[in-house]
């Protein structure tokens, strides 16, 4: 099949799939006679695979290592399940971040009133790093 036919059923677009080309993740298709890449079936099942990893937030060097990972047969599973570990406890590490942050913001928003004129805004001084004692 064509790169747009690919593209097409993987659901994503004809530079997303050279863009993987050029990273690894894909292999270079063979080519027609007419110098049109030429994909098959495990090029489509493996542009699949690369966007469910890209879906649960592996990064592009981790889905090249998960790729090199299922392509071996003596891959034990330790290998899989500690890279995958690794990508968890990155976004358990960011949902604690965001969870600062969003106590953070409605604590801002908690203290404005929402009314009135913008001068002497509690949110405003606070990101501009003024305290109550800096504005007397």
């Amino acid at each position: 099949m064509r790169i747009g036919h690919l593209a097409g059923k993987a659901g994503v677009a004809i530079d997303t799939v050279r863009y993987y080309e050029r990273r690894g993740l894909l292999p270079e298709p063979a080519r027609r006679p007419s110098g049109y890449r030429d994909y098959g079936d495990d090029e489509l099942q493996q542009l699949r695979f690369v966007r469910r990893c890209k879906a649960l937030g592996f990064t592009l060097d981790e889905t090249r290592d998960l790729l090199r990972l299922n392509a071996d047969p003596a891959t034990d599973r330790s290998e899989v399940r500690a890279l995958t570990e690794r990508r968890l406890a990155d976004v358990e590490a960011k949902l604690r971040e965001l969870q600062l942050l969003r106590d953070s913001l409605a604590e801002l928003a908690n203290s404005c009133s929402g009314s009135g004129s913008l001068e002497g805004c509690p949110i405003i001084h606070r990101v501009l790093g003024e305290t109550t004692k800096d504005r007397e």
